[in-house]
């Protein structure tokens, strides 16, 4: 059995992972992987974003099942191009990836849906949208409608900041085309959940929920980053919540795309807010969410072959999908300067020993160097670690980070420390 991991960082890394450890021992390729990936699978010399390149490989060597990291091949539509050629693919089409792809398509479909969300008005004119800021409060959310690789949210907690942002979204071409429409939300306060919902275009099963760490430090200090570490499961994400999630989110907005004619199939990432108002959407992706991949796939107990067939043949059933018991952790080791500009080329040590320690070292930007494994990314490292609870997770995912060195390493020291006021 043949599988094509589309992809390069740290969720790639745990999805190879996962997949190499099926009973049907299927030969994995990745592209275009990294050094963690180089060491369970085959690497391809590939773009994630090639997708010309990805065709044309899997039209020679058909593999059984295509699986589709990132967003952006998802959104230029990688699924309906491998598709065309009679090859399944874990992974929307792109007119479902639109829900990540087009922000204001998103709240379209959610409000269509009756989904809950933040109140939002969707503008291409600056003028006009400046004068739209009269209906919101501060503080107020500008989001560039495309995709911005995580940098399109402005939180503007002044009108001057807002304008700023609209100007240079729509005006200076900040994020290209990315950025030639945008979204101004409501803001909505809480305590934020990730929940990736399997999808086969009508049944849903939910993964645990975890929670993400975005700020670079300590107590949720300093720039947004892609992510600086996750935990599953997450207390506040409540069974009420869970169900909550599926009956009212995931269940009405699959019936609304499917009434559009277009069947969501793969994962689709919730992004939400959870507080007073109850459980809101910020976002959907269209894919895994990174770091909280490397920390919820692990906990699958089951094949993760059969899962993710299914949801690209259309008959997911509950039973396919068994979990593991314990709580997960995972921190992210980045480099010095990370989420601003970062040195490439550093020597990476101490990878054998953290794994020593019972803890999974998956990488995100590695990679090979005269038979060294070397920095090659903002993240680098995240390292992942299960308990008996969250705490006996936290602490044994530190004693792995403790055994590995590079110039600069820079990581969170309170992953999860929201989660024991819970506990």
């Amino acid at each position: 059995m043949k599988i094509l991991v589309i992809g390069n960082g740290g969720r790639e890394h745990a999805i190879v992972w996962k997949l190499a450890q099926d009973s049907r021992q299927p030969q994995i390729f990745c592209a275009p992987g990294n050094a963690g990936t180089a060491a369970i699978a085959t690497n391809l010399s590939i773009g994630a974003e090639d997708v010309p390149a990805i065709v044309a490989w899997a039209k020679a060597e058909h593999p059984d099942l295509v699986v589709v990291g990132p967003e952006a091949p998802l959104c230029a539509g990688v699924t309906d191009a491998l598709e065309a050629e009679g090859l399944k693919v874990f992974g929307p089409s792109q007119a479902a990836a639109r829900l990540e792809g087009s922000k204001s398509f998103s709240k379209e479909v959610m409000e269509a849906a009756g989904v809950p969300t933040a109140r939002f008005r969707v503008y291409t004119d600056s003028e006009k949208a400046i004068g739209g800021l009269d209906d919101f409060a501060l503080p107020v959310v500008i989001k560039a409608d495309g995709l911005a690789a995580g940098k399109g949210v402005v939180i503007a907690q002044t009108r001057a900041e807002a304008e700023q942002a609209i100007h240079e979204m729509l005006d200076e071409g900040r994020f290209g085309s990315a950025g030639a429409e945008v979204v101004i939300e409501e803001f909505l306060d809480g305590e934020e959940a990730s929940v990736f919902a399997l999808c086969d275009g009508e049944h849903v099963v939910l993964l645990p929920a975890a929670q993400d760490h975005k700020r670079v430090f300590d107590h949720d200090e300093g720039p947004n980053t892609g992510g600086m570490g996750a935990y599953t499961p997450a207390p506040i994400a409540t069974h009420d919540v869970m169900v909550f999630t599926k009956e009212k989110i995931v269940l009405p907005v699959l019936q609304e795309l499917r009434r559009r004619g277009i069947p969501y199939k793969g994962v689709l990432f919730c992004g939400l807010m959870i507080g007073k108002r109850g459980v809101n959407v910020l976002e959907f992706n269209c894919r895994f969410g990174d770091p909280e991949t490397e920390v919820v796939v692990p906990s699958i107990a089951s094949d993760f072959v059969p899962i993710l067939m299914a949801c690209a043949e259309g008959n997911l059933t509950d039973d396919l999908v068994s979990l593991r018991a314990e709580a997960a952790t995972t921190i992210v080791m980045a480099a010095p300067g990370y989420p601003g500009s970062y040195p490439k080329g550093l020597e990476i040590t101490g990878l054998e020993e953290a794994e020593a320690t019972g803890c999974h070292v998956f990488h995100a930007g590695t990679a090979q160097k005269d038979g060294k494994i070397v920095t090659a990314g903002g993240r680098v490292l995240t390292v992942t670690a299960f308990g008996k609870d969250l705490r006996d997770a936290v602490g044994l995912a530190y004693e792995g980070v403790s055994k590995i060195h590079f110039e600069g390493a820079h990581y969170r020291k309170d992953i999860a420390a929201k989660a024991f006021k819970y506990l």
